[in-house]
């Protein structure tokens, strides 16, 4: 056995010539018994016709039985455990004779796992303040508000107008349409060419506005573009919130009052800010973690993440109206610029994998069966359905995988020792 680099290993095998000429025979007979040669039915052909006719198939067939077969067994007795698809080079095959071949494979790294409890990290209790709850309590009123129409007269700031908007340059493909959407002329959040383009317009007016959205656009589409639209004022309407009372309270739910929705708004919040606070957290121990191990990776894993990233990425693209298909990837660059973030996360997915195992965190079949049962609620399917389909298509693993991450990284932030944020250096 010989150690090439990182997590790569090479074994150098030899098939007894013995053991070859039993699969030979073996193969050959299971060829015969199957061809179709003129003048012989399947099975009585002689087997030196058979050797002859399909003499390279059976030496295929040949090295695919008894170099894994010999391989498990060095691989057993040097105590390795392949991870990617084994190399054979260097073959030296006549009839007759031993086998001879090196193999290179991956394996997973061997590390030692250091000290992860009393790791230090900032953090610090989430605060909702008073202006937090009456922020909220207005988002709140905002989205119930109705939109009442107004007499005709010239658009104004203030008014909320129901425009039909078409793009008619700058875009590439079918333009951009909207039958009804509202546009707040002169509200903060409206691109000032909406607003300059509809002051003072009646309904059935026309008017084109050119907007110029900022590279870093929500949708894809239109980031970094400069669109021009045209615009048909639909009709002009006032917005209206309603009152901040008990009914408001209790038209949103299951409140009595008006107090007892902002104490639900509270926990809410806090709840929120403590599971984004506790991540910024847990991620900060991960990175420390790997910082404390230096081992290498194969290779097969760092494809495997980079593709994953990749993957998530142009999902993410897609669910903006991105035609990923139309995306061609250059692997080999994505290999070289992504290669260091999916070495680290591969790095901490081994990491947590073997603190799970030192702690014994495990994770119980009613915390698999609560994600289950939530799957088929939201997909709204039998329970039974969705287990065997998540089963056959590997998630339920996957799940599982997923929870026992989640629980190691509890315990690791549990067992960390928290320390106040330092103010930045303008405050300081």
């Amino acid at each position: 056995m010989a150690l090439i680099e990182g997590c790569k290993h090479e074994l150098e095998l030899t098939i007894p010539a013995a053991d070859v000429a039993t699969e030979t025979q073996k193969i050959t007979e299971k060829i015969r018994n199957r061809a179709h040669l003129k003048g012989f039915r399947p099975g009585k052909a002689p087997a030196s016709l058979i050797r002859s006719q399909f003499g390279q198939d059976i030496r295929q067939e040949v090295l695919e039985a008894v170099i894994p077969k010999f391989l498990k067994a060095a691989c057993e007795r040097e105590n390795l455990v392949p991870v990617s698809q084994p190399n054979v080079k260097d073959l030296h095959y006549h009839e007759g004779e031993e086998v001879h071949c090196k193999v290179e494979f991956e394996v997973e790294p061997e590390f030692t796992l250091k000290e992860s409890r009393g790791l230090t990290v900032e953090y610090s209790e989430p605060v909702v303040t008073e202006a937090d709850v009456e922020a909220r309590i207005e988002e709140l009123r905002q989205s119930r508000a109705e939109y009442v129409n107004i007499d005709p007269r010239p658009a104004q700031d203030g008014d909320h107008a129901l425009v039909s908007m078409e793009s008619v340059a700058g875009v590439e493909g079918p333009p951009i349409k909207q039958d009804e959407i509202n546009i707040e002329i002169g509200h903060a959040d409206t691109f000032a060419a909406f607003s300059e383009a509809l002051r003072g317009t009646e309904p059935g007016d026309q008017r084109e506005a050119e907007v110029e959205y900022p590279e870093n656009y929500a949708e894809a589409k239109l980031a970094g573009r400069k669109v021009r639209f045209r615009l048909t004022l639909v009709s002009l309407r006032r917005k209206e919130l309603p009152e901040l009372n008990d009914e408001f309270a209790k038209d949103l739910g299951d409140f009595q009052d008006l107090g007892e929705l902002k104490e639900e708004i509270r926990k809410r919040t806090y709840r929120e800010r403590e599971f984004l606070a506790q991540t910024k957290a847990k991620n900060e121990l991960v990175d420390k973690l790997v910082a404390m191990h230096e081992f290498p990776v194969p290779d097969v894993y760092v494809d495997q993440q980079i593709r994953t990233n990749v993957e998530n990425q142009l999902h993410s693209l897609a669910s903006q109206g991105v035609d990923v298909s139309k995306i061609k990837l250059d692997w080999a660059q994505l290999r070289q610029s992504q290669r260091d973030r999916a070495v680290k996360d591969v790095k901490a997915s081994l990491i947590l994998d073997k603190l799970a195992n030192s702690e014994s965190i495990q994770v119980t079949q009613d915390e698999v069966d609560q994600q289950v049962q939530q799957i088929a609620r939201q997909d709204r399917e039998p329970v039974a359905a969705v287990r065997k389909r998540l089963q056959e298509d590997g998630t339920l693993r996957r799940i599982a995988s997923r929870i026992r991450t989640e629980k190691t990284l509890s315990f690791l932030f549990e067992h960390a020792t928290k320390e106040a944020p330092k103010e930045p250096a303008e405050k300081a």
